[in-house]
């Protein structure tokens, strides 16, 4: 019997399994911040009076320091830190005033960006060159850490300052809920965007600076240090918690879907070490899990329900792949009865919706999909939007 030439065969075996684990390498390829890019972030800053906008999580994760102490390490002129909500060490509670303070290790001045004040004065910037953002988002319109952005960036558009933003991952990298509209400005919902905004802090930057979203329209002068190895749609797992009641990535996942329960009458955990991981109400109704919120230093002092055992779900066990539901919220409506008492802060719940029609479809009775479906128009505007200021290819190319 003839022997076949499998030799053309087997060289193609070779150039397909060389060409997957190259494409397999590159995809392993470890993230690098922008805060991790520490010649380039120094050659920016050099020579310049530099104020830093930081909080727990800007850390250079490989090696486990803080940005401020890496920069102070290699000569840069750092003269002062501004706080946001949770403070520069991220232990003060959710909405707890921030207070002006001195960092104990390097003596440099901490200025609050939660207290009085949320944007920096004319004179607090009249002595700095450059200000430097180095916060971990969360990718969800009402994690406060972006309004802060947007104040700083105003400020520094007023002053003639240069804005730095060292760019990090979205961890909810989706596009999803309701678009903010107008009358619904606050401190968790500035810009027009949904409540996933789908953006990293740089390009959401970026969009704030071109769409002329600044205070009088003002533009500020932007620098953003892009991330290395990373895309639209890859995965990220925060290597600190980005605040005191989001402790772990389910948390963190799940933060965009309970977000909404803060306007109501039930308790998401908050006071419990499984904060926005389980959701309850001091009737056995509810449910057959039982936890009990209680005053937890640094993280809650006055809980929803405190010291009452509430009812309901853990969802510590469920396989949520993130992005957004509003089941969540419509199942709890219905468990108590329709009763418009659910939404006991009917204001902050329209607040974080970014509108008023949310609330009212769900006391209507609408499905989920039916409500969705009223998002949807203005939802495709703001891709249209955001397509223009993508720093990072998009998930449509993420297989590619």
């Amino acid at each position: 019997m003839k022997r076949k030439n499998i030799r053309p065969f087997v060289w193609v075996a070779y150039i397909f399994i060389l060409s997957t684990l190259q494409i397999a390498a590159q995809r392993k390829a470890p993230v690098i911040t922008g805060a991790e890019q520490t010649d380039l972030v120094v050659e920016l800053l050099d020579g310049k009076r530099v104020a830093l906008v930081v909080n727990q999580t800007s850390i250079l994760e490989r090696v486990r320091v803080h940005l401020l102490d890496t920069l102070l390490a290699r000569g840069v002129n750092v003269c002062k830190v501004f706080a946001p909500e949770h403070g520069f060490r991220g232990m003060e509670e959710a909405g707890a005033p921030v207070d002006d303070s001195r960092d104990v290790r390097t003596g440099l001045p901490v200025l609050s960006l939660y207290g009085k004040n949320r944007k920096p004065a004319a004179s607090q910037l009249d002595d700095i060159d450059a200000v430097v953002f180095d916060i971990q988002d969360v990718g969800v319109r009402f994690f406060t850490y972006i309004s802060t952005m947007h104040y700083v960036m105003e400020a520094c558009a007023g002053s003639g300052k240069e804005f730095v933003v060292l760019d990090r991952p979205n961890p909810n990298d989706f596009v999803d809920g309701p678009v903010r509209k107008q009358g619904f400005e606050s401190f968790v919902g500035l810009d027009p965007i949904p409540v996933l905004h789908g953006l990293t802090v740089g390009e959401l930057a970026c969009m704030i600076n071109g769409e002329g979203w600044l205070e009088s329209a003002d533009t500020c002068r932007l620098t953003v240090v892009r991330i290395r190895n990373w895309r639209h749609g890859d995965p990220y797992f925060l290597p600190v918690k980005p605040s005191p009641n989001l402790p772990n990535d389910l948390a963190v996942r799940l933060y965009a879907s309970l977000g909404w329960f803060e306007g109501t009458n039930m308790s998401i955990g908050r006071g419990t070490y499984f904060p926005f991981q389980q959701i309850g109400y001091p009737d056995p109704a509810y449910g057959d899990y039982t936890f009990t919120p209680q005053a937890i230093e640094n993280w809650d002092t006055n809980p929803v329900h405190k010291d009452k055992l509430c009812y309901g779900v853990d969802l510590r066990e469920l396989a949520f792949p993130g992005g957004l539901t509003l089941q969540f919220v419509i199942d709890f409506f219905e468990k108590a009865g329709r009763r418009t008492s659910f939404f006991a802060r009917p204001n902050w719940f329209d607040l974080l919706a970014g509108e008023a029609s949310l609330r009212r479809l769900i006391q209507a009775g609408m499905s989920e999909d039916e409500i969705r479906l009223t998002w949807q128009e203005e939802l495709n505007e703001y891709r249209a939007i955001r397509s223009k200021y993508l720093l990072y290819p998009d998930y449509a190319q993420a297989g590619e």
